[in-house]
């Protein structure tokens, strides 16, 4: 975490519970991410990965869904992960003006019957931002640093490559940003800074950049990906429709 951001958040001491910051519309996204102490059957991330449980769930998804091709599979539970994890954080960053702490090392995972994600833990209420910004960059900093690069870095040795993994993940940071913008505010046309440039604050590389394109397909804006999610692949499972990347999946 940046100095900067370390000096605008305070702990909070009675925190607000957290399934309170996901009320109304928002509720579904309390069943994904939660305090570790409420996930009874979660596990620690790292040793999610680390054991075997990880190569288990794909082994249950991939008789769940008929899979055939393991890039398909993992490629596709990687989606219920990044949307997991990323839509309830920037929801309660954006919209609730609360941090929570998102790092891969002290976070637990649940994975239901079929083998995919099911719900997050973290270890504890999180802390509240006293310096809210409408960058794309700091809104997703400390997910970034402390939780996607370790996990896309895990993902990419399980069977698909980083840049798919980034695209994943992309789709739903896109769409929870856009999702958390002023209430009725314009909806914006134009691609977020964080899928154009081609650095980071900090002047890494940035991984995200031209993964999502905001295009207009029979007057209508819509977030495109780069890279196919490979979904297509999966018996029974349909298409992204206008979403997919690859022009001759769009109409199925």
């Amino acid at each position: 975490m940046t100095e900067t951001l370390e000096r605008s958040i305070k702990d909070i001491t009675q925190p607000e519970p957290l399934a309170a910051l996901f009320a109304g519309e928002h509720s579904w996204w309390a069943q994904k991410l939660m305090l570790s102490s409420d996930l009874d059957d979660g596990t620690p991330l790292r040793s999610f990965f680390a054991d075997g449980s990880f190569n288990a769930a794909i082994d249950r998804y991939t008789a769940a869904s008929g899979g055939a091709d393991r890039r398909a599979v993992v490629s596709m539970w990687s989606l219920y992960y990044f949307s997991g994890l990323t839509i309830p954080y920037l929801i309660a960053r954006q919209l609730r003006r609360r941090l929570l702490p998102v790092s891969f090392d002290e976070m637990t995972i649940a994975v239901g019957e079929d083998g995919l994600p099911r719900a997050f833990g973290v270890p504890h209420a999180g802390w509240e931002d006293r310096n809210p910004s409408t960058d794309s960059f700091e809104a997703v900093d400390p997910l970034l640093e402390t939780h996607l690069f370790k996990a896309v870095d895990l993902l990419k040795q399980n069977g698909i490559s980083a840049k798919l993994c980034w695209n994943n993940a992309a789709v739903y940071i896109d769409y929870a940003l856009r999702l958390t913008e002023a209430e009725g505010a314009e909806p914006c046309r134009s691609d977020l800074p964080l899928f154009v440039r081609g650095c980071l604050p900090n002047g890494g590389v940035n991984p995200f950049s031209g993964c999502v394109r905001q295009v207009e397909d029979e007057g209508e804006y819509i977030a495109r990906r780069k890279l196919c999610c490979l979904r297509y692949m999966l018996p029974g499972i349909p298409s992204c429709g206008k979403f997919c990347a690859l022009p001759e999946k769009r109409k199925q």
